[in-house]
């Protein structure tokens, strides 16, 4: 079953700000970081279950994309009654530890 992958405006947000970050404008092999990101966050839409849950919050799962030292977070959210997959956020996997209070406007 298909599920419909939609991404909130501060994940968008997120995306806009990692690809001024690593230049992906001006740089064909960054361009094509990027899209192969966009392509594993629109992934989502098949077994969006598949990766694991986020310690404490339950409800919500991350897809990790890259290697170290540019390891990326997609965390997201499935709702099951609507056959949903709502991305909330993407950090960049050095950044402090996620908190609660990150996560309070999701």
């Amino acid at each position: 079953m298909a599920y419909l992958v939609s991404i909130t405006s501060r994940a968008e947000r997120d995306l806009v700000n990692l690809y001024g970050e690593i230049n992906a404008e001006h740089s064909d092999a960054a361009f094509e970081w990027y899209r192969a990101l966009k392509e594993a966050i629109l992934s989502l839409e098949e077994l969006p279950n598949r990766c694991p849950l986020i310690h404490r919050r339950k409800r919500l799962r991350h897809l990790l994309y890259g290697h170290k030292p540019h390891l990326y977070r997609v965390i997201y959210r499935v709702l099951e009654s609507q056959e949903k997959v709502e991305v909330l956020h993407i950090r960049h996997g050095a950044r402090r530890r996620l908190k609660a209070s990150d996560l309070v406007s999701l």
